[in-house]
């Protein structure tokens, strides 16, 4: 960059920056903004787009005269624009492609600031996005605009969840409206019914790749399908529909008139499998044959599952079907019938209803689970398809799912390795030989990395405490102080995800008779951070929190057990860096690959997990604990009860005392040797760079 640069050039270049969510995963950019204003950039939610609208061009033309500051800003622009213009990527020497990857989602989880996601599946595909970035891969998303978002949970004195919406603007927002090159919106349409519903495409830039989010709140919609697309989910099974037409048919339609044809077209998830059929239409209408148009489409389309139990697929009634999709249909001259055999298990009962899963299955060139164990467990599933087939050459594989490592570490792991490891450590996560140099005491002594856990530990529980008293604020609770809740020198566990309840967040505490023993014990104490959301419709996932809540006044769990409302990307950032054990123990094997035990790694957290999803294919016995062994009992209750065993046992022989051995420096180093182990192993082997290279080796390349 040139010393020459003005303050107004500078200003742009920054505006630019705003509109590019790399800086979401880059802390000394986040710094300028936050700079700049730290009351607006917590009010917004680390919004940088709001930030500057907040800072006139006189306040920031004098800013810029700070050197300091100045310089902040030269090498955050400057880091920006090189990795923008480079060229030499790891997709320019493994994959080529002759179109771009077109990545369908039905949400995104990008940062706190876009709140368009409502849990993994969204976080995954967030992540995946910025990964396809970071290795150069030729990329567009294709999702929707969620105005209202996914809800704001609030709990009430009864310790029951609420839900609120609150309403996105995007003109405070890091989007950019989609328009003709002779000015005003792009407008492309689908049809719904026997009505013609509109969208516009805002486009979001992450890095070198863009999302594109389809929306449909325009005057020129009646109003029912002004709201189609604007919360997470949101509705019954009319707006469900509605919505994957949207998102599938109507993806198909904006990058065409775009001018993008995509090499692939890849389904994360079944919400998107109706862009099939606007493939379908297109080439029947260009006059194929049906079984050559079959054959093409299915040489375009890869299909990602993340659902490992029947009920979690979307499924559609004939009824609804044939009056959401007849209009579209009727043109290409074949019968509804034959639509609906492409999502029905068995094509020719009439009655069955219409799967979303089953018709990206026959409509892909390939098909992946989330995990090893997940795979298997989908091709038990789907075999139904496939009767000639044994299980094994069921033809649904596995790629393991990762994080986007540098979106996940916090400011401070981004600077403590930075100094040890280099700033292009980042760029060295599929390189696992780099990450054998963590057991280097020279690299970075066991002092330093037991003194990281502490800092972290300490900014968690002061984090806590802050949220702790907004909650009870809120609630009109008493005017308390929550200073002594929770200590950095005690044994922290995190559990934080959605309330499913195969899940089982309450598990540890299933016998609070020897559970509470173990919290309290003077001398080796253990301390736990809840939080997480239910669906709006799972009540007995509300049941789940509320149970939690109540245990938190528990007079023996008060003050080492808390709950955190709200949860979201930056709750998450707080915990999983804080966090010295993070817990898992959903009911196996219903959890398809889980991520958030990975985010604790790059912090020197360690995970305490049953052998479910990743954990499966991680746990090798010295980088973290196994919650009993590999199977599972077909009994529920007796296989609750023998896990939560499993997991005190393990608690109380292995975890608690690991870390509560101190040598003669006062050094946990069995704990610390678990910690250098699993970073070593797990950080370059659970990333989404390792993820999406697969993904272009197993099913992008052709």
């Amino acid at each position: 960059m040139k010393a020459s640069s003005s303050s107004e050039s500078l200003s742009q270049r920054l505006r630019t920056l705003a509109y590019n969510l790399w800086w979401t995963w880059n802390p000394e950019a986040q710094v300028i903004f936050q700079e700049l204003s730290p009351l607006v950039w917590e009010r917004s939610g680390h919004n940088a787009v709001e930030v500057l609208r907040e800072i006139s061009e006189q306040e920031l033309h004098a800013r810029l005269n700070d050197r300091e500051f100045r310089k902040k800003v030269d090498l955050a622009l400057e880091e920006f624009e090189e990795y923008q213009s480079e060229r030499s990527t790891w997709s320019s020497r493994h994959g080529r492609f002759h179109g771009p990857i077109a990545y369908f989602s039905a949400e995104f989880g990008l940062h706190e600031s876009l709140p368009i996601y409502s849990g993994g599946l969204g976080i995954l595909s967030g992540d995946h996005t910025k990964s396809a970035s970071d290795l150069g891969i030729p990329f567009v998303g294709i999702g929707l605009f969620y105005r209202k978002g996914y809800f704001q949970q609030r709990v009430d004195s009864n310790g029951w969840q609420q839900e609120s919406y609150a309403n996105q603007d995007p003109d405070r927002l890091p989007l950019e409206l989609v328009t003709l090159p002779e000015g005003g919106r792009l407008l492309n349409s689908v049809e719904i019914a026997n009505q013609v519903v509109y969208f516009q495409a805002w486009r979001l830039r992450v890095g070198r790749t863009q999302i594109y989010l389809l929306d449909t709140d325009l005057p020129e919609n009646d109003q029912h399908f002004r709201g189609l697309t604007s919360s997470v989910y949101g509705g019954d099974n009319d707006t469900r529909i509605g919505q994957e037409i949207v998102l599938g048919i109507g993806g198909v339609r904006f990058l065409q008139s775009m001018q993008i044809h995509p090499s692939v077209y890849h389904m994360n998830e079944g919400h998107s499998a109706f862009l099939v059929f606007e493939l379908l239409k297109m080439r029947l209408g260009a006059g194929e044959s049906i079984g050559d148009a079959e054959g093409a489409v299915r040489t375009q389309c890869v299909f990602t599952t993340h659902t490992p139990v029947p009920a979690g697929h979307d499924r559609f009634s004939p009824e609804l079907m044939h009056h959401a999709l007849g209009k579209f249909w009727s043109p290409t001259g074949r019968s509804f019938d034959e639509l609906l055999a492409y999502g029905r298990v068995n094509p020719k009962d009439s009655n069955e209803g219409f799967t979303m899963t089953v018709l990206a299955l026959r409509m892909s060139r390939g098909a992946n689970g989330v995990s090893q164990l997940h795979g298997q467990v989908s091709r038990e599933m789907w075999k139904i398809l496939y009767p000639d087939l044994p299980i094994e050459k069921v033809p649904i594989g596995s790629i393991t799912n990762g994080i986007h490592t540098p979106s996940w570490g916090s400011a401070r792991a981004h600077e403590f390795w930075n100094k040890r490891l280099g700033f292009d450590w980042t760029e060295k996560l599929m390189q696992p030989k780099f990450w054998d140099r963590l057991e280097d005491q020279d690299l970075a002594g066991d002092d330093e990395l037991w003194a990281l856990r502490y800092t972290l530990r300490r900014d968690l529980i002061e984090f806590v405490r802050t949220r702790l008293k907004e909650q009870s604020v809120r609630t009109g609770g008493p005017a308390e102080t929550f200073d002594r809740f929770l200590s950095p020198d005690i044994l922290t566990i995190c559990f934080a995800r959605r309330f499913a309840t195969y899940k089982r967040a309450p598990l540890i505490f299933r016998n609070l008779d020897l559970i509470i023993p173990v919290v309290t014990n003077p001398s080796k104490p253990v301390q736990f951070v809840f939080s997480g959301k239910a669906h709006p419709r799972d009540n007995e996932g509300k049941k789940f929190i509320q149970r939690i809540i109540e245990l938190t006044q528990h007079p023996e769990l008060r003050g080492r057990l808390v709950f955190i409302e709200n949860y979201e990307i930056n709750v998450a950032r707080h915990l999983v860096s804080g966090a010295d054990v993070w817990l898992n123990n959903p009911r196996r094997p219903l959890e398809a690959s889980g991520t958030s035990g990975m985010k604790v790694l790059i912090h020197g957290g360690l995970n305490l997990s049953i052998m479910d999803g990743w954990w499966r294919e991680a746990s090798n016995g010295s980088n973290g604990w196994a919650i009993g062994d590999d199977h599972s009992q077909a009994d529920v209750e007796a296989q609750d009860e023998q896990d939560f065993q499993d997991l005190l046992a393990i608690l109380t022989k292995e975890v608690i005392p690991e870390f509560y051995e101190r040598d003669a420096h006062g050094l946990p180093r069995a704990w610390l040797h678990r910690m250098r182990n699993s970073m070593r192993t797990l950080i370059p082997a659970f990333s989404t760079d390792r993820m999406v290279a697969e993904y272009v080796e197993k099913y992008y390349k052709v």
